[in-house]
């Protein structure tokens, strides 16, 4: 049996994650520990009663948004929302053929891009993307506020909930965008453009 400790945050080369003593926890804003309760308590009940046909329908839906099934699992019962939009870096694309048809092929969710207007702009031209919104992202040196307010800028124009939204970055930097914007989840793009 495998001993060898897992770290829940998936690192890029050359990061460094947390050290010995930090919990990774989550913020402590008031009434989070009773809904986190709560949940655990519902998301228990539910799991020993859930249909099969329920089952199969989000394996159907994980496969429309080209994730892995525990991925998609994992976001919808973290979240308690489904997905609803994907927003893309220009880096996790990278100008790869491969990469932009997975993107082409999302059709059962909004499809986001952030990344400078140039570089988006040949980026879409040169794969046929289309995007519902296109934003620049942060400043390298942006605060945490600055980065969620760049998140916001993008999405609550367009009325979207940001824990349905997930993120596919290639830096570190943008995994920082997405816990800042508070989005359901972040996904290095080696990992989502693999499956």
């Amino acid at each position: 049996m495998d001993e060898t400790p897992r770290s829940p945050i998936t690192a890029f080369a050359g990061e460094r994650l947390p050290g010995i003593g930090h919990n990774l926890g989550p913020p402590l804003d008031p009434g989070r520990s009773f809904r986190r309760f709560a949940w655990k308590k519902a998301r228990a009940e539910l799991m020993p009663r859930l249909p099969l046909e329920v089952v199969k329908r989000r394996v159907r839906r994980a496969k429309e948004l080209g994730l892995a099934y525990p991925d998609y699992a994992s976001i919808l019962l973290g979240s308690g929302r489904d997905i609803i939009g994907f927003l893309f870096t220009v880096p996790a694309i990278a100008e790869e053929a491969v990469r932009a048809a997975k993107v082409r092929e999302l059709t059962a969710c909004d499809r986001l891009l952030m990344g400078e207007g140039a570089a988006a702009a040949r980026l879409s031209h040169a794969h046929a993307l289309v995007f519902r919104a296109v934003s620049a992202p942060p400043a390298d040196t942006a605060s945490f506020s600055a980065q969620s307010a760049a998140v916001a800028a993008l999405l609550d124009p367009l009325k979207l909930p940001r824990d349905g939204v997930v993120m596919v970055g290639a830096t570190p930097l943008e995994r920082g965008w997405a816990e800042a914007g508070r989005l359901a989840k972040f996904l290095p793009a080696e990992r989502y453009f693999s499956g």
